[in-house]
This record gives C-alpha cells, sequence and structure tokens, in this order.
C-alpha cells in the first residue's frame, strides 16, 4: 500500500482506543492518519478528545436516524479509507462489499467468549468476573455484520486477579488493547493479513 494507511475510526463513548491511535501516529509506530472520527452519539468524551486531537469528525446520531437512514449517512460519511477501525463503536453498521476485508474490531474479552449484541465496556468485565474466569484479554478482528464476529487477527491475554473489580481488571484489559490495536493496524498496512476459510494467516515479512 502507497503512502499512509488512511483510516476512519468509529466511537460511540469515550475516545481512549481513538487517542491510543492518534498517540501512535503522532510517534511514528504507527504508519496511519486518521482521515474522519464518525461518531454515533452526541454528548459524548470522544467528541472533544477528537477535536481537542484535530481530527476531522462527524456525527452520525444514530437515535435520530431510521435504519435505513443511519447505514446511508454512516457509509457516506466514512468516504473514502482504506481501513475503518471500530473503537468502542456500539451500532451494527452493515458493510458494504467494496469495505468487505477492511473493516476491524477490537473488544475487552477473549472472543468468542462475552461478545456480541450489549456486551461492552464493564459489562464485558463483570460478566467474566461472575463467570469465574482466571483469564482475560482483547480481540482485535475483522468485522462481518454481526456484532463481535468475524476472524479473529490477535489476541492479548491478562491474568484475573482474586482481588479484581470490573474496574482494575478493565485497566489491565485496555493496556494490552493499546498494543493489540495498533499492531493490527501495522500488519494491516504492510500487507501481512490474509483471510483464508474464515481465518486470518499473519504473514511474514518475507511473504508480502
Amino acid at each position: 500500500m502507497r503512502g499512509l494507511l488512511r483510516l476512519a475510526v468509529l466511537i460511540s463513548g469515550g475516545g481512549r482506543t481513538l487517542l491510543n491511535l492518534h498517540e501512535r501516529i503522532r510517534d511514528g509506530s504507527l504508519p496511519a492518519r486518521i482521515d474522519v472520527v464518525v461518531c454515533s452519539r452526541r454528548g459524548v468524551a470522544g467528541i472533544e478528545r477528537a477535536r481537542s486531537a484535530g481530527l476531522p469528525l462527524t456525527v452520525v446520531e444514530r437515535r435520530c436516524l431510521s435504519e435505513e437512514e443511519f447505514q446511508q449517512a454512516l457509509t457516506a460519511a466514512i468516504g473514502d479509507v482504506d481501513l475503518v477501525c471500530l473503537a468502542g463503536f456500539l451500532s451494527l453498521w452493515r458493510i458494504p462489499p467494496q469495505f468487505a476485508g477492511r473493516v476491524m474490531n477490537i473488544h475487552p474479552a477473549l472472543l468468542p467468549d462475552f461478545g456480541g449484541h450489549g456486551m461492552y465496556g464493564q459489562r464485558v468485565h463483570e460478566a467474566v468476573l461472575a463467570a469465574g474466569r482466571t483469564e482475560s484479554g482483547c480481540t482485535v478482528h475483522f468485522c462481518d455484520n454481526e456484532y463481535d464476529h468475524g476472524p479473529i487477527i490477535l489476541q492479548r491475554r491478562v491474568p484475573v486477579l482474586p482481588t479484581d473489580t470490573p474496574d482494575t481488571l478493565a485497566e489491565r484489559v485496555f493496556a494490552e488493547e493499546c498494543i493489540a490495536y495498533p499492531e493490527a493496524i501495522r500488519l494491516f498496512a504492510t500487507a501481512r493479513l490474509r483471510i483464508e476459510r474464515r481465518r486470518v494467516v499473519i504473514l511474514p515479512h518475507e511473504a508480502r
């Protein structure tokens, strides 16, 4: 891929993942640029964080539109980019054919466990603790038209400690998200990801 990878980042909340990607771009460790941030809610912290970072921002408010209007407006706002990155985006985007294999999501658990509609943020960590798991982590995956579903690119793991609360577990998982998402995007930017039979193959450098 020539030049910097052009990203659209979709958010619905605080925008911490957006800021992580922005910081990795600024320090030179992520060969990309954020062409647009699209937010599905007004009044969330991610909007001010995007503006403070000087990033182009569009709000496509889900609750103000019909389903079809939302899908059309979202696709129009995303525009012509190389990769779409969901970063705490709580609505389902019906991915147009031209974006097949070019949409990623990060989820704060080890998919396929603790995913699906309504499983986001603290709900995920509460569910992990309630299930008595001794391990959690994060998953970066290519998206299809189901929540938290699609070929897994990579995962990073953390222990669940006996003293953990949802907040302490969330912070430990988020630290791994800050590593995992930029790494997955770097692999995409260098053409090292290939989907074969719904599995992601990470190619060695010499196979690009």
